[in-house]
């Protein structure tokens, strides 16, 4: 049977976590002089309020996390935290409308980068950089952070990291989950804090390079600037930008032994060998063929194309350029890469380079099994046989994922979209980028997208952030059953 106890206590306490984001706030308000910090303390009180309120609750003694009660948390908790998120937008009326706002909202938690606003320099800056503040918060996930300091509240946590955390891999870069969770956010912040210095060192005001700063490292892309980081038309902008966006991509395991020097063991990752060698394969590729096509010189056009390669297989979103306008093939091209993804352990979205590298070795080494039917043909990932139930779960996975890109762009055209904004929509949601192709391409936004589609597109995200089966394992008749 489902213990709702834990259940209230854990959401609780990320709504008094919310309501603290919120309440930090409010001096980059006043310092900022944009008029909006009431709008956080009343967002930040209200939130408080349900928060306590909800971590009051008792209905019995057995604070216990399994399995079941572990995936309602995480799911049940999103939901809340976005839900909550949105009081700053519809309080202020920046974003009155409780779909526009809710849709923007889920996009940031999610770090999907989809956008709703046509204006964003006029918003007032406290409320741009709550908007940043909700991809940062969510890049990671606060359910990790929450597991760090579960263990305080006499509550488990490893069922949480699990749920929140289903990917094909289980590294831990320590035995005890509390301790990975703190590990996890310290290379966070470490990063999010380093490119800080770096984007104000390179011309930023401080105010842009802490916004971009935190959606870098949240591979979310939201950004302070209607142009995005095509504004900042400068190498040396841009190029720290990639690099952070391509360590976002990144295992954090793999970081964590970069960070120590234990370069031969992150060279040993076949995941992080195939991530480098796509990302600089593609790069060089795409970068001739923008220079022999556009009218500017190669060392633009490679920064364009590393910047729109980085950008896409690490879900960022961030813009330089409008790909769509390049080639046809290139846009083909870039259409394939949101389905890529980065690597699994990192905060990117999208299938993960892991899954792909797992289907396809199987692949090729079925044709061996085909013609040495009584041969062993094992497959392996870091020099280790991956287990026949990786691979299952990473087939089942695949056509999952294709199933829901299939029945949500059924279901976003019936709601009046275009077949190719539809298919753009939904790809981008799905794999939590931000702009597609279509009318929600690089330099359009979703503002003009029916409500019932970004009600849709909102839950997609959802199922894509929870990588599917976190949420899609709650509609099924054997998650309900006592036994």
């Amino acid at each position: 049977m489902i213990n709702p106890t834990p259940i209230t206590k854990v959401i609780g306490v990320l709504l008094l976590i919310i309501s603290g984001f919120m309440f930090s706030v409010i001096p980059v308000s006043l310092l900022c002089n944009s008029g909006d910090a009431v709008h956080f303390i009343t967002s930040g009180l209200v939130t408080f309020a349900f928060g306590i309120s909800f971590w009051s609750i008792r209905f019995n003694k057995n604070h216990g996390v399994k399995k079941r009660e572990g995936y309602l948390i995480v799911a049940l908790g999103w939901i809340f935290m976005v839900s909550f998120s949105t009081l700053p937008f519809i309080v202020s009326g920046e974003i009155a409308d409780i779909t526009d706002a809710f849709f923007e909202t889920m996009s940031g938690m999610t770090t999907t980068g989809a956008s709703i606003l046509t204006d964003i320099e006029s918003v007032p800056k406290g409320i741009l950089y709550w908007r940043s503040l909700t991809q940062w918060i969510g890049g990671m996930g606060i359910i990790v952070l929450t597991v760090a300091i579960l263990p305080l509240l006499g509550i488990g946590g490893i069922e949480l990291f699990v749920a929140e955390s289903p990917g094909p891999t289980s590294d831990k870069l320590h035995p005890r989950i509390k301790e990975t969770a703190k590990r996890l956010w310290f290379i966070y912040f470490f990063l999010t804090f380093s490119l800080t210095v770096i984007l104000f060192l390179a011309g930023m005001d401080l105010y842009d390079a802490v916004n971009h700063a935190f959606t870098t490292m949240a591979t979310g892309g939201f950004s302070t600037k209607n142009a995005s980081i095509a504004h900042y038309d400068t190498p040396l902008i841009q190029y720290p930008i990639v690099i952070f966006m391509f360590l976002a991509g990144t295992n954090y395991t793999v970081l964590y032994w970069g960070l120590k020097m234990r370069f031969k063991k992150v060279w040993r990752i076949d995941e992080f060998k195939a991530y480098f060698g796509v990302v600089a394969g593609l790069s060089l590729i795409i970068s001739i063929v923008i220079f022999i096509v556009s009218e500017i010189s190669f060392e633009k056009a490679f920064r364009e194309s590393l910047f729109q390669t980085v950008s896409l297989i690490t879900t960022t979103g961030f813009v330089s350029a409008d790909y769509t306008s390049w080639t046809e093939s290139l846009t083909l091209l870039f259409f394939i890469l949101i389905f890529v993804g980065a690597c699994a352990g990192s905060t990117a979205g999208g299938i993960k380079i892991i899954r792909h590298l797992v289907f396809f070795k199987n692949t090729y080494l079925e044709f061996k099994r085909i013609l040495h039917p009584h041969a062993v043909v094992p497959l392996k990932l870091n020099e280790q046989v991956v287990a026949p139930r990786i691979m299952t779960h990473v087939i089942i996975f695949l056509l999952l994922y294709l199933m829901t890109f299939l029945l949500g762009s059924i279901a976003v055209v019936i709601t009046g979209m275009d077949f190719l904004s539809a298919i753009g929509a939904v790809a981008t949601s799905l794999a939590n980028v931000g702009p597609g192709i279509g009318s929600v391409g690089p330099v359009n936004n979703f503002a003009h997208v029916p409500d019932s589609a970004k009600w849709i597109l909102s839950f997609l995200m959802l199922l894509g952030r929870l990588e599917l089966f976190t949420i899609f394992v709650l509609f099924t008749p054997h998650f309900w059953k006592s036994n």
